[in-house]
């Protein structure tokens, strides 16, 4: 069977921490740990989630971007796990937009991120992969690449009057 993974939630070390590499991605727990994250994001109206908000700390995260309760507007593309990760370029480009996070229950925040990114990563099955990612997509990997290096959103907004609650935030961003 099994375990079901719990989110660790702002205030657990395992998030302040900088993650390990990923030594041999074909070892059955990693493989497991992986469908365990997209399955949890997918639960979870998360659009990616990263190995240490389940207290796993390893340099790994899914990205699982799709329209849900949380992102309506958020672009379709098929959960892609990305493994000891580099980002290689950002763009001078920057946007804000606003910032949730499973390991920050009940929360958004006004976060600027570059428009575009280049990625260097390992796939799930060992392939090494370099991409251009723009808009919400690069938001997301920039957002779990945080994680990896122990920082959560909170650490990248300009100002407390950035933050809202998510009940506050559907109100006034999202339905306002």
């Amino acid at each position: 069977m099994t375990k079901i993974l719990k989110i660790a939630e702002l205030g657990d070390p395992v998030l302040r921490s900088p993650a390990d590499k990923v030594c041999d991605v074909h070892t059955p727990a990693v493989q497991t740990l992986i469908d365990q994250l997209i399955s949890l994001t997918l639960e979870r109206n998360g659009v990616g989630i990263a190995a240490p908000q389940v207290s796993h700390s390893l340099q790994l995260f899914i990205v699982a971007s799709r329209p849900n309760l949380r992102y309506l507007h958020a672009p379709k593309m098929d959960p892609t796990a990305m493994i000891n990760p580099q980002i290689l370029h950002y763009s001078d480009a920057v946007t804000a937009g606003w910032e949730g996070c499973l390991s920050v229950p009940g929360m958004r925040g006004l976060v600027k991120r570059s428009k575009e990114i280049e990625v260097s990563y390992t796939d799930r099955y060992g392939q090494q992969q370099q991409q251009i990612f723009t808009d919400f997509v690069a938001r997301i990997i920039q957002h779990e690449y945080d994680h990896i290096n122990g920082k959560v959103f909170l650490d990248r907004i300009d100002s407390v009057l950035d933050v809202m609650s998510e009940a506050e935030y559907h109100a006034r961003i999202v339905c306002g």
